[in-house]
């Protein structure tokens, strides 16, 4: 998941060169969410890792 952020915020990048703006705006939202469910994933994998160590 966090691969998949990382490829929309090139193709961001890469789009704000051209000037794509839309493209741009698009790609970056896309990484921002999978990066937020990717954080959010880990934090619930961790917690529950440490609660079924127990």
């Amino acid at each position: 998941m966090l691969h998949y952020a990382v490829v929309f915020f090139v193709i961001a990048l890469i789009a704000a060169l051209f000037g794509f703006t839309g493209i741009a705006a698009g790609a970056a939202s896309i990484a921002q969410i999978l990066f937020v469910v990717f954080i959010v994933l880990a934090i619930g994998s961790f917690i529950f890792s440490m609660v079924r160590k127990r």
